[in-house]
């Protein structure tokens, strides 16, 4: 059953609420924007990550995104297409997508608590967690699109590359 906008399940406790508590006891500084939505902002190894959660009622979901500041130029914007579908293809957990309105790319997904389901402290810290490490993971990736000139194959084959031993 699909829940109606006009229904509101009884819960425990707002999911936006678990995540504003992972916030604090991690001390990012967050933004509640209202009850629905939470913005924090995460460090990480290669940036600075917006990572936002939105509960979409309607259908009982929260939705995360994990954005970092990395502009896509028009002239760029085939070859970012095709590495994201690549990188895509890696991908268990979400997806990257381009964000057209501020031409940015960006991770998403959506974790369904449908019929009431509650979030817990883990789930919402895993989520968090698949969402900075798909972000870290392939940001060199970006990089080299962009920056570098490189095709999107390249700058996969480029970002998949691992060393083994030390120098």
């Amino acid at each position: 059953m699909i829940a109606d906008e006009n229904s509101v399940l009884d819960r425990p406790e707002h999911p936006v609420d678990v995540v504003e508590r992972l916030a604090a006891v991690n001390d990012w500084a967050f933004d509640r924007a209202d009850e629905d939505e939470i913005s924090m902002l995460v460090a990480g190894v290669w940036a600075q990550y917006e990572v936002s959660f939105t509960w979409l009622p309607a259908i009982e979901s929260l939705h995360v995104s994990c954005s970092f500041d990395l502009k896509v130029p028009e002239r760029r914007r085939a070859e970012i297409v095709e590495l994201v579908q690549l990188i895509n293809a890696q991908l268990w957990i979400g997806h990257f997508d381009i964000w057209t309105r501020d031409d940015i790319v960006m991770f998403r997904h959506a974790h369904c608590l449908a019929g009431g389901a509650q979030p817990s402290d883990v789930q919402c810290r895993t989520i968090v967690e698949a969402a900075l490490a798909a972000c870290e993971n392939y940001f060199q990736a970006f990089q080299f699109v962009l920056w570098a000139g490189r095709s999107a194959r390249e700058a996969m084959d480029l970002a998949m590359f691992e060393t083994v031993g030390t120098a």
